[in-house]
């Protein structure tokens, strides 16, 4: 940390004196190195200070997530017992298409 903050400083420092010897675009740079400076500053607090889940959490995600998967394939089995027979075939041959391995329009 203290070494991206010192690299941030200098870097600033740098833009100033050029932005001062008539580099205009400097300027923007000038502004921009202090902005870094404190991002780096938010991510590291952040990496150190955020809670991770704990198993229990992670658990009952799992659990939630598999209920929803069971809902979402009664449903579809529900709607598919009601289908068309036509429209069914043609969504089982677009589910194999999408099953397949991509083919390369150029290249190898």
């Amino acid at each position: 940390m203290v070494a991206w903050l010192a690299g941030c400083t200098a870097a600033d420092w740098w833009q100033v004196g050029r932005a001062v010897h008539g580099n205009q675009l400097s300027y923007l740079y000038a502004i921009e190195w202090p902005l870094l400076g404190v991002l780096g500053v938010l991510g590291w607090y952040a990496l150190l200070h955020l809670e991770r889940p704990s198993e229990d959490e992670r658990e009952g995600r799992r659990a939630y997530e598999a209920e929803m998967r069971a809902a979402a394939q009664a449903a579809r089995d529900a709607y598919r017992a009601e289908e068309d027979p036509a429209l069914a075939a043609y969504n089982d041959h677009l589910a194999q298409l999408t099953r397949q391995p991509k083919r390369r329009l150029f290249g190898h």
